[in-house]
């Protein structure tokens, strides 16, 4: 059973999704027979590269909310955050534009690394505070989870995935999605946003039920509920 989650790497809920999305495969018995894949999806692709700012001064002008408006929507978010065990610090950050983040993504799924470099992306926007918006930003996460860093700084130069990120954003709009974090189950059924864990294990169940049907012989003798004639 495959998986597939599409996401930004500056999402707050995203990471969130993420989590309660661990919380479900860890109750699913089946879980050693599901592959989760990370897809690419930008929230704000107008961004110019190279260009970084304060988020929370950027959000509260986009949304014509105050200052100190803004940072208490972002404090209840910390709060969600924090309840599945994340410690964000969403109102001292910095945006940019994420399009190398991806591109790295998809570098490291050559490699069979892309969920440690999501989860490390992740973790290092929202809980460190650090830059994911420039080369020189990226490499040291892509060495942490073992990329070579000649090849990582040959592919974010050379744009070689800049294509398979804009074929991902493509086909989450096809599906239907709006934002993010969008879970999508063997191309079949879909759950947008941050849903909790129990909605996530039904989803998946479902998805097996369906996969996986019991096929009945038919009956022989047997006893009922409340009777069994000998």
């Amino acid at each position: 059973m495959q998986v597939e989650v599409w996401s930004d790497v500056v999402c707050p809920w995203c990471y969130i999704g993420k989590r309660r999305l661990e919380t479900a495969l860890e109750r699913f018995p089946h879980r050693d027979q599901v592959e989760v894949v990370w897809r690419s999806f930008q929230l704000d692709p107008s961004v110019p590269e190279g260009e970084t700012h304060a988020t929370l001064p950027a959000l509260a002008a986009k949304y014509g909310a105050s200052v100190e408006d803004m940072r208490a929507n972002m404090a209840r978010v910390e709060q969600v955050a924090a309840d599945e065990g994340l410690e964000y610090h969403l109102s001292d950050g910095i945006s940019g534009n994420t399009l190398l983040a991806h591109e790295l993504l998809h570098l490291a799924a050559e490699h069979g690394k892309r969920n440690e470099l999501k989860e490390r992306l992740l973790h290092a926007y929202f809980e460190e505070g650090r830059s994911v918006f420039d080369v020189d930003s990226l490499v040291p996460f892509a060495l942490e989870v073992g990329l070579d860093e000649t090849e990582v700084r040959e592919a974010l130069t050379d744009r070689r995935f800049l294509a398979a990120v804009r074929e991902d954003g493509a086909t989450a709009k096809a599906l239907g999605a709006t934002g993010v974090p969008f879970f999508v189950v063997d191309r079949k059924y879909g759950a947008a946003g941050a849903q909790p864990a129990e909605l996530l294990l039904q989803v998946l169940e479902r998805a097996w039920a369906d996969a996986n049907p019991l096929i009945a012989v038919p009956a022989a003798d047997g006893c009922t509920d409340d009777s069994c004639a000998v």
